[in-house]
């Protein structure tokens, strides 16, 4: 049975645009009126995006911001720990309330 399928860091995908089209990430920090460090923080997922990022990598990429931000949610996920006990209480809760 296959595991969850890997996330990566929108910063990759950022990468993959910069390189297929022949820029820096100072040519992107120029296109969009960002300092060169914030696009660097961006790209190395140290910076979340932004739905004001979302729009204007958008822009420069023609894509939609919907995508950069499902990339950066998506991402963001994949890193939460997660609590089973919530559930679990959650449950024990509904039995304890239930007519």
């Amino acid at each position: 049975m296959a595991g969850p399928a890997q996330v990566f860091p929108p910063g990759d995908f950022i990468r993959e645009e910069l390189e297929a089209r022949g820029w820096s990430q100072a040519d992107l920090a120029r296109i969009l009126g960002r300092p060169v460090q914030t696009i660097s923080m961006i790209i190395n997922a140290r910076k979340e995006i932004t739905p004001q990022t979302a729009v204007e990598l958008a822009e420069a990429f023609s894509t939609s911001a919907q995508l950069w931000l499902n990339l950066e949610a998506s991402y963001r996920l994949s890193k939460v720990t997660r609590d089973p006990s919530i559930a679990a209480r959650a449950k024990a809760m509904s039995k304890t309330t239930a007519p």
